[in-house]
């Protein structure tokens, strides 16, 4: 029996919500900057095309510019997608464009459109956004040059190389605790070091590119400040905070394995694989760690199975990070870390959930990881991917990470905001142990005690969306 939330989903009809502002701003924000991004790409290919002598009879000039008309297109559809979103126009059908999850939101659509919530500024806010990024990546698909084009990438690749600063510090405090040989055999030690680390994965998405997209690399880097004087600062601002039980859990594991449900690349990403390195080297706990990567551009930042790659390939390159963030001994601490890491993947210590050379789009190994990028709400996985189900079933711990995988978890639903999160979560609940790590980016919260969510919620505190608040919350299996 499908499991109905006593709530509706969060939408743009209460103009006072994050999600009206993300349909009015936030997205078009993003659009624009796309549409930008192809029109710098194919203009850098039309000098390129321009430059070829194609008397040879090679072709190449004749690629370059049917890619160029192509990319022209795809800038026609989606500057068409913004004037049709911002006029409040109904959501269009996928075309069948042989990539997954097309009948899926098809038939959700025509579910919506009978209920007379199709258009931008009507459909549930999780179902439009999930749909947008699934309808940009139809566009590339229609194509024959852009189909494995990430639209998002040199955005993702700029943000993480400005953090340079604070991947460098990790690094050295990594090494630093290599040098500590007893931390293994010293469960209070342990515990101390868990807590930071936890803390540092919690607080290291906060660079979600959907959101911030105009910091500067000084924003960044105090965003991601990692000293203990800040994570001392921002436990006031954990509002369900389930570290102790998790470490409970964590101490019962023998050689066990832990999946990661992934958020953003580049610096969370990079504080995901510090944490997964600290559980299999330094406690007796863990001995695998799996990491489940979207299989197309989404959301803007999440992690791909090509990002994943491509960030040890990264943080093995001196010239990668800024010559200003440069340090010797920082960049030597970092490379032994890495490599480490990369013999963790070439050994199976660490892996994708999908295999390492996955493309964009997935293809027949990956067809478990599809599920990820549907509209649907993790309460449904059992009866929408039972072969997901099943391998997270067996895992010791599944950590959810960030925004998106807690709106998935709760179905973005409007709970009060003590509802507890055994409740809001539905029968997913207590079918494998579940920690999810945080931080407010939208509307829906949940397991955070009455009075302080009234307290905050009368206070004019934009607590629930500002990124200033986050949520530890843990549940073991029944």
């Amino acid at each position: 029996m499908t499991f109905s939330a006593p709530y509706p989903p969060y939408d743009p009809t209460d103009t006072s919500g994050f999600s009206y502002e993300t349909v009015v701003k936030r997205w078009p924000i993003i659009i624009t900057g796309v549409i930008d991004h192809l029109h710098q790409t194919c203009h850098a290919l039309s000098l390129n095309a321009n430059a070829i002598d194609d008397s040879d009879g090679s072709g190449a000039k004749q690629v370059l510019l049917t890619k160029i008309a192509e990319g022209t297109g795809i800038i026609e559809k989606i500057s068409k997608l913004k004037y049709e979103m911002a006029r409040d126009r109904a959501l269009e059908y996928l075309p069948n464009d042989a990539e997954a999850s097309v009948a899926i939101y098809n038939t959700e659509l025509a579910q919506l459109e009978k209920d007379n919530r199709h258009t931008w500024f009507t459909a549930p806010w999780l179902f439009a956004e999930c749909y947008l990024y699934r309808l940009l990546r139809s566009f590339f698909l229609q194509t024959e040059h852009w189909r494995s084009y990430d639209p998002f990438y040199g955005q993702k690749i700029k943000t993480f190389q400005h953090s340079g600063t604070s991947i460098l510090h990790l690094a050295a405090t990594m090494h630093e605790l290599e040098a500590e040989t007893e931390v293994k055999s010293d469960p209070e030690k342990l515990k101390v070091l868990f807590n930071e680390m936890i803390q540092m994965c919690l607080w290291g998405n906060a660079t979600d590119l959907s959101l911030l997209t105009h910091l500067t690399q000084a924003d960044i880097q105090h965003l991601q400040s990692v000293g203990k004087e800040a994570q001392t600062a921002r436990q006031q601002f954990i509002l369900k905070d389930d570290q102790e039980a998790v470490w409970e859990h964590i101490q019962t594991l023998q050689d066990a394995r832990i999946d990661f449900v992934l958020d953003n690349s580049g610096f969370e990403l990079f504080t995901d694989l510090v944490f997964a390195d600290f559980l299999v080297t330094f406690t007796p706990y863990i001995s695998k760690v799996v990491f489940h990567p979207k299989l197309i551009p989404w959301f803007v930042s999440d992690v791909t199975p090509p990002d994943f790659k491509d960030a040890f390939s990264s943080l093995l390159d001196p010239s990668f990070f800024p010559p200003d963030v440069i340090k010797e001994s920082g960049l030597q601490h970092l490379k032994h870390m890495v490599t480490r890491w990369s013999s963790y993947v070439a050994r199976g210590i660490f892996s994708l959930s999908v295999p390492l050379d996955t493309p964009l789009g997935g293809n027949a190994g990956s067809t478990a990881a599809e599920f990820w990028t549907t509209p649907r709400p993790y309460w449904d996985m059992e009866t929408e991917a039972p072969d997901l189900f099943a391998t997270l079933n067996d895992s010791g711990l599944v950590i959810f990470k960030g925004d998106l995988n807690f709106r998935k978890l709760t179905g973005d639903v409007a709970w009060p905001a003590w509802t507890p999160f055994a409740t809001a979560i539905g029968p997913l609940a207590g079918s494998f142990p579940l920690l999810s790590l945080r931080t407010n980016k939208a509307d829906v919260v949940v397991g955070v005690k009455r009075d302080i969510a009234e307290k905050l919620d009368q206070s004019g505190e934009k607590w629930r969306v500002d990124g200033r608040y986050a949520l530890i919350s843990f549940l073991p299996r029944s």
